[in-house]
């Protein structure tokens, strides 16, 4: 995978990027405490997933930001500056005692959480050759998941045997070692990025214009590329939408309505993770030698399959062995799908369409904790994982008639 990477760039940098990649996945300490939200404040156990909700919100409202700020302030600006956001917000939200204030405080993290994580997928983008971006992607995105298969069961342990608040001051602290890893990104951006005069619309700083700079932008892709770039953000729409409802959803569901321990919750969370981070190196490998659609169809579709089931099972084993392919077919949407989106679009507009396209996913996410919340609490937690089934077939099928295979042959 080295082999990957451009002859310039410095081993302390691929460190800081993998290093944080790996911390990132820290947030997910949050998950277990949901339950136990619920039962602090007095509180149903729909209106505690809304701490998911208001992440995604901060994600939908962040992933914009930070492709301007990509564009004009680099990549080690947007690591340390997201990095830093998160840290702060999350040592807050360890601190005060109403709910409000934490959720607040939890729209904030998810600020800067999606301008810590674009800004590294940028930057490893930038540092590969066109034909290896799934292995180098896949292996940033399993770093993370390394971090989201142990620290659910973390956050889990913590909040058992000491308190929620425990969990988001653990969270802080990862995020200011981010901060510092940080510091070691090298300052220069991409070489073979070239240098394009802005239009007068892409200039803009009114929401008219940012709108009409990305149509300018949606433009520049190749007119056969287009329609695959619009597959691309249905696709991570419906993934994203799936994701967000097993981080909110999954934990009434099994903790609330099944009656599971925190610490068990945190483990489904940390078995899913654990599979994600076996797809590294497979995923990575049939991006870059089959085809980037074996790995975006099938994520986006199987997942139907454990949905489906989710709603009917009642044990720890039955649970655990669904959530293995859910996390299986993560492994293989986090990369694939990043690489795909930065094969379609140019060079120049790269943190901007990428952006747009998180951005749009991040909107999906947002809605699927209050869907899923109403959901559970008019019926019961497992209905809004039913709801996701012909989602998750449409955005499949949809993909895969509409969208080209963008591996250059």
């Amino acid at each position: 995978m080295f082999k990957a990477l451009r002859s310039d760039t410095s081993a302390r940098g691929l460190a800081a990027l993998y290093g944080g990649s790996l911390l990132s996945g820290a947030w997910t300490m949050l998950i277990p405490t949901i339950p136990v939200l619920a039962k602090h404040f007095s509180i149903s156990a729909g209106a505690a997933a809304q701490l998911v909700t208001a992440m995604a919100v901060g994600r939908f409202v962040g992933t914009p930001i930070s492709g301007v700020l990509l564009d004009r302030m680099g990549v080690r600006s947007v690591l340390i500056g997201g990095a830093m956001v998160v840290a702060m917000a999350a040592l807050f939200a360890s601190a005060l005692p109403w709910l409000f204030a934490i959720l607040l405080l939890a729209f904030v993290m998810g600020v800067g959480d999606s301008i810590w994580a674009l800004g590294r997928e940028v930057a490893v983008v930038d540092l590969a050759r066109a034909n290896q971006r799934g292995r180098v992607l896949s292996t940033l995105h399993g770093t993370h998941n390394a971090g989201t298969a142990l620290c659910p069961w973390i956050g889990g342990m913590l909040t058992e045997h000491f308190d929620f608040r425990a969990a988001f001051i653990a969270y802080a602290l990862v995020s200011a070692v981010a901060v510092v890893l940080g510091f070691a990104m090298p300052h220069s951006q991409s070489a073979d990025t070239p240098k394009v005069e802005k239009s007068p619309a892409q200039g803009s700083t009114s929401l008219r214009g940012r709108l009409g700079g990305l149509r300018e932008l949606f433009g520049q892709i190749q007119p056969e590329l287009r329609s695959t770039y619009v597959a691309l953000v249905v696709a991570t729409i419906a993934s994203n939408s799936y994701r967000i409802t097993m981080q909110s959803m999954l934990p009434l569901y099994a903790g609330s309505y099944l009656h599971f321990s925190p610490s068990q919750v945190g483990l489904l969370f940390s078995i899913s993770g654990a599979f994600v981070f076996a797809m590294i190196i497979p995923s990575g490998i049939i991006m870059d030698r089959v085809g980037r659609k074996w790995c975006t169809v099938p994520s986006t579709g199987v997942p139907a399959l454990a949905f489906l089931l989710i709603p009917f099972t009642d044990s720890f084993v039955q649970l655990a062995l669904l959530v293995s392919i859910t996390g299986m077919c993560n492994g293989l949407s986090l990369g694939s799908m990043s690489v795909s989106t930065f094969d379609v679009v140019p060079a120049h507009a790269r943190g901007r369409l990428q952006a747009a396209r998180r951005t749009v996913a991040e909107m999906g996410g947002a809605l699927a904790p209050l869907v899923g919340g109403f959901l559970a609490h008019r019926f019961n937690p497992g209905v809004p994982f039913l709801v996701y089934v012909p989602v998750l077939i449409f955005a499949a099928t949809y993909l895969a008639l509409a969208g080209r295979e963008t591996l250059a042959r």
